[in-house]
């Protein structure tokens, strides 16, 4: 049983784990007895010889690390992310408003008691447009790239070295595909932050972009890109290292059933819990860009330096931080539940876990070849 070296994934096996890798190799697997001009009749009784594999996929369903699983990233990553950041748009509205005019929303019941009753229900999701269709194709780029970057990055550096240090291949995956998704969002987040917070500018998107675009030029659409990496790069590389550690350490820890004999309701259990710790810590990590993100993009002519003249350092670290905290540990947490139950509904395994007992399976292999 001679397995195909350019099927063969590079990728250390303990980043994605299926159910079979927890079986038991059969009799005539383990003493190499699989010869192709044997058959043998199908039974109740015979076992089941597919433990052996070149990479974690299941059969009739996506190979891992092909155009189809990374198209299928791809739209997870649009689901997870254009649908969570369309559901928060009252949070984020408050949060912007609150970073920019604090005197106004001085806490975040009364932020939400100002907009009722200057712009009524309907004034919660001013913007929701430009927040669904620039957090989707942010989304798409985010998790699609990743898993590229993460896969390419582990080839580059061999088995060895991929399994020694997964949390620096995780960290520069999730950098390297947070430069281009923000490259993407950039033009909606400006007109998102424009329309939320100077009420009467316009009504969304459809007015909002083309009267943004004859203010400040099309290049004014990217005047936020730097302030918006230093805010995004840190909180991805956040969200997923620490994501898939935080994973990793429940499932060794927490749960004493290994994750491939786990279901799949818990196993995405494990997901958003995972992903709402790791929010938190992005929240943290990325407030102070953010601060600058918003102030930037409402203010004509702006710069960092009147921004931080103006919020002060303390204020930059901290206003509107726990609102944010709640908003993006929710946000992060569901992401990661809904990116994964799509990967499960496509026939893919969840994102992060421990590494499968490593010892039957070289065994195994040596075996088959003799």
């Amino acid at each position: 049983m001679a397995l195909s070296s350019d099927r063969q994934s590079l990728i250390p096996s303990f980043l994605y784990n299926t159910s079979f890798t927890s079986k038991t190799p059969s009799l005539d697997e383990m003493t190499g007895n699989s010869s192709p001009s044997f058959t043998q009749l199908p039974s109740a009784s015979t076992p089941n010889k597919s433990f052996v594999i070149p990479a974690p996929s299941e059969p009739g369903k996506i190979e891992m690390f092909s155009p189809q699983y990374y198209a299928a990233c791809t739209v997870g990553g649009i689901l997870s992310c254009g649908l969570t950041h369309t559901a928060v748009t009252p949070l984020d509205l408050v949060k912007c408003n609150m970073q920019i005019d604090p005197a106004k929303y001085k806490s975040i019941s009364s932020g939400f008691g100002v907009l009722l009753k200057e712009q009524g229900l309907r004034g919660f999701f001013r913007g929701w447009v430009p927040t669904l269709l620039g957090y989707s194709a942010q989304g798409a780029c985010k998790f699609g790239f990743y898993e590229f970057f993460k896969k390419y990055y582990s080839d580059l550096a061999g088995p060895e070295n991929a399994s020694k240090y997964k949390t620096l291949i995780y960290l520069a995956g999730s950098a390297s595909a947070e430069v281009i998704a923000d490259v993407a969002l950039c033009p909606l987040e400006a007109v998102k932050v424009r329309v939320q917070t100077q009420p009467g500018f316009a009504r969304g998107l459809a007015d909002g972009l083309p009267k943004f675009v004859r203010s400040e030029g099309a290049l004014g659409l990217y005047k936020g890109l730097v302030p918006l990496w230093g805010r995004q790069i840190p909180y991805t590389m956040m969200k997923f290292a620490s994501f898939e550690t935080i994973v990793e350490l429940i499932y060794k820890h927490a749960i004493p059933t290994p994750k491939n004999e786990c279901s799949k309701p818990l196993q995405l259990s494990v997901s958003f819990a995972g992903g709402y710790i790791a929010g938190v810590f992005c929240a943290v990590v990325s407030h102070p860009a953010d601060n600058l993100v918003s102030f930037l993009n409402n203010a004509k002519g702006a710069t960092v330096g009147d921004a931080v003249k103006k919020l002060g350092l303390w204020g930059l670290f901290t206003r509107g931080l726990p609102l944010r905290i709640v908003m993006i540990g929710t946000l992060t947490g569901a992401q990661w539940g809904i990116y994964d139950a799509f990967k499960v509904f496509v026939g893919l395994p969840t994102t992060g876990g421990v590494a499968p007992p490593a010892a039957p399976v070289p065994v195994a292999t040596e075996l088959a070849k003799v």
